[in-house]
């Protein structure tokens, strides 16, 4: 039987600056609908991983194929429109206008204006601010605003969402509720999750990649890799919680 073609694939992916190597030989392969961690101590190559997948960097050496189709090299708004979206760290919204707002300038480059409003109120429950979606963003917590920006990537209908640290700076209530949105986000498109903390890694992790040096150090289930030594050894000097 034929493999199937996986949604992501990167292979010997290689990013220099100069004498420093950020990302090195990287084989990388996500399938559709899945859900990946990746983790890793600061200056792993992580962010850098992302920026060649969004064409935001051209990478030295390697590809990148997504659905099949070559990407490496390619305009950041060409990979988007081809159906990969991110969330930075930073949230990028419009402070001055309202959640429902922010939510319909993202959906109407992707839907019809028949399906506009339903688009954009399927967006809002998933990222549970119906209640609020006619403040404006400005007045909102911090966490909601990262649900906002998360609302606004899923309305532009990508089949992979790429999460950079969805959760950093959130309440415990909020850390939470941002796990059942990437696990229900997760029902329809794949995503990969860039992440340092721990626990909610484990509240949303199946299998979990991990940089150092800028290379693959381990990839397997979330239970194995947060056992595994190496891991211990290098993820920032810090204990991994049992």
């Amino acid at each position: 039987m034929a493999e199937l073609t996986p949604l992501l694939r990167t292979e010997h992916l290689t990013m220099r600056f100069g004498g420093v190597v950020a990302n090195d030989d990287i084989n990388f392969t996500l399938q559709e609908m899945e859900l990946r961690c990746l983790i890793g101590p600061n200056g792993a190559g992580k962010s850098t991983f992302f920026k060649s997948l969004t064409g935001q960097q051209t990478p030295t050496s390697g590809t990148i194929a997504f659905r099949g189709l070559p990407i490496t090299g390619r305009l950041p708004h060409e990979i988007a429109r081809m159906g990969i979206g991110i969330k930075t760290q930073v949230p990028n919204v419009f402070n001055g206008l309202t959640v429902r707002e922010n939510i319909w300038l993202s959906a109407r480059r992707k839907t019809t204006s028949q399906s506009l409003s339903a688009a954009v109120r399927g967006v809002l429950d998933l990222i549970r601010l119906t209640p609020q979606a006619d403040r404006t963003v400005a007045t909102l917590s911090h966490g909601q605003r990262q649900w906002v920006e998360i609302g606004m990537v899923l309305a532009a209908e990508p089949h992979l969402i790429l999460l950079d640290e969805p959760a950093a700076g959130m309440t415990d209530e909020e850390t939470l509720l941002t796990a059942d949105i990437i696990r229900d986000i997760n029902l329809s498109r794949a995503i990969v999750v860039v992440e340092h903390d721990m626990a909610f890694i484990r509240l949303i992790a199946k299998t979990v990649t991990v940089f150092h040096q800028g290379r693959v150090l381990i990839e397997d289930t979330v239970d194995k890799v947060l056992a595994d030594q190496r891991v211990r050894d290098v993820y920032l000097g810090k204990k991994v919680a049992a």
